[in-house]
């Protein structure tokens, strides 16, 4: 992405004089953040990510640096933000702390370098607890916005994430006009205000994935907004990777897996229940392989939305998808601005407070998948830290789903690191989901439904269905001595042996 500096050609999006009274270049925007400012900013996926702002901030924390000072701040985000965003603050060693979840390489290796702290939390929590004070003050929100009404309402961009909260308890607020969005989104978003913090919360009245409990812009006190940019640029595009056989394999398992559950009566035999899905290759294996079954009318419930949602939506698969923000390549962002119109009376954008609340998970019996980087033979999931230590990207809304959805699967390929790594180990050295959360867990190799087991029929299960075969005998070998100790227990490990996988491959480079 080339960083511009606004558009000096008024786009007609900002319709209410006093925010248009305020309209100035980016360069000029940035003076409004100071050293040590808590910045939250929009995006989500890279969707919505404020395009020009950031860039301007990186370059005034450049060139202070280069004077002799200090320049940091901490910055919270909905989830991941466009990755040259995230990257162009990283360089310049721009961000102190970081929150809720990140995807760049960069950043990465900066908070496992213990150069910037990060704090990884369920997406779900994130607006109750900058509300309640955590992080301390606010002290800019930038947003981007498509538009602003007459009545100084703001129209919402590709995504929502937290920004509904941002623009509530930021001092100030710096708003972004991205003029590259269509006008026809209008209309797409959801926004609820009816949350409170305890003891004044209320049911949230969300009972169908199609239902609208809120209204479809923004609201901000004028006040607090001290610089309007203009922009017209196009979102970062999400990497796509068509399916690979091991991810089709997986799917194929899932969707065995939903006849199954048709046949017991469990799932209703058309339209299952809602669907949620993280975002992935598996993922959108799986999504994209319900269009060669029999069911019609779907709906998902989700936290993003994928090219292969659209292509669901498009045949007439799926009837309505709910999320907090559109994750689309460089195609899918084609298909959507070209058929907005089609898409807007299919998907509801809200606030991801909504889009992952636990409540309404439970309520409307979500079907939750989502990827891991490991599991243990109990069902004990890592969906967060390579061998214990290392941060890969962070929990996102995975728990949110998992520990409230109907029904819980967790999917990942058997090996690793062309075969160095085996996915399923004798104990995950991280846990982010614990063996009460996953029900279900799916490799190439098979699924092993987890339901109504024991611990010792967990292990010998996962070990039959989801290991691969040259890892198999070493998984079986450690099981059957832990389960011979005098001391097994519940549940059977052996303590001075439980890491020795991890330990292996930090050893010699290879679980094996």
């Amino acid at each position: 992405m080339t960083p511009s500096v606004g558009s000096s050609v008024p786009s007609g999006r900002i319709r209410n004089t006093a925010f248009a009274s305020k309209v100035m270049s980016a360069d000029d925007a940035v003076k409004y953040i100071q050293p040590d400012d808590t910045v939250a900013i929009s995006g989500f996926a890279s969707a919505g990510t404020p395009k020009v702002v950031i860039p301007a901030l990186a370059d005034k924390i450049k060139n202070t640096r280069a004077n002799g000072s200090n320049f940091t701040i901490n910055l919270l985000t909905g989830a991941s933000v466009s990755t040259e965003t995230e990257r162009l603050l990283t360089e310049v060693d721009g961000i102190a702390l970081r929150m809720p979840y990140q995807s760049e390489s960069t950043a990465r290796k900066r908070i496992n370098d213990g150069r910037m702290d990060y704090v990884d939390i369920h997406l779900s929590h994130v607006a109750q607890q900058v509300w309640v004070g955590y992080y301390g003050q606010v002290d800019v929100a930038v947003v981007e916005v498509s538009g602003i009404t007459e009545s100084g309402e703001l129209i919402p961009a590709a995504s929502i994430g937290n920004n509904k909260t941002w623009l509530d308890v930021a001092k100030k607020v710096i708003l972004e006009v991205n003029s590259w969005i269509p006008e026809a989104v209008e209309g797409m978003h959801d926004v609820y205000y009816g949350t409170a913090l305890p003891p004044h919360r209320k049911p949230i009245p969300l009972t169908r994935v199609q239902d609208r409990i809120g209204q479809p812009t923004f609201r901000v006190d004028p006040a607090k907004v001290v610089a309007v940019v203009e922009t017209n640029q196009r979102d970062s595009a999400s990497p796509v990777t068509p399916p690979d056989a091991i991810s089709e394999a997986i799917a194929g398992h899932v969707l065995e897996f939903f006849d199954y559950e048709v046949r017991n009566g469990r799932l209703p035999a058309d339209t299952l229940l809602p669907l949620q899905a993280g975002i992935g290759n598996v993922a959108n294996a799986v999504l994209g392989g319900l269009d060669r079954g029999p069911y019609k009318g779907l709906t998902c419930y989700s936290e993003v939305i994928q090219d292969s949602m659209l292509r669901l939506i498009k045949d007439g698969t799926v009837a309505h998808a709910s999320s907090t923000a559109l994750a689309l390549s460089e195609a899918g962002i084609e298909e959507l601005t070209a058929n907005v119109d089609f898409y807007r009376n299919h998907i509801t954008l809200r606030p991801q407070e909504i889009s992952n609340h636990p409540e309404v998970v439970r309520r409307l019996g979500v079907i939750a998948m989502n990827g891991m980087l490991e599991a243990d033979i109990y069902g004990n999931v890592n969906s967060t830290h390579v061998m214990g230590t290392k941060i890969m990207n962070g929990i996102g809304g995975s728990g949110d789903f998992a520990r409230n959805g109907y029904v819980s699967l967790f999917m990942s390929p058997s090996t690793a690191k062309d075969g160095a790594i085996s996915s399923i180990v004798p104990m995950t050295p991280h846990v982010d989901h614990t063996e009460h959360d996953c029900q279900v867990l799916v490799t190439e190799q098979g699924l092993a439904d987890l339901r109504g087991l024991s611990p010792r029929r967990r292990a010998r299960l996962i070990i039959e269905k989801c290991a691969h075969p040259e890892f198999r005998p070493m998984l079986n070998d450690y099981f059957a001595r832990a389960e011979a100790m005098p001391a097994a227990g519940q549940t059977p490990h052996i303590l001075d042996e439980a890491f020795s996988f991890h330990q292996r491959f930090l050893d010699t480079g290879s679980m094996r």
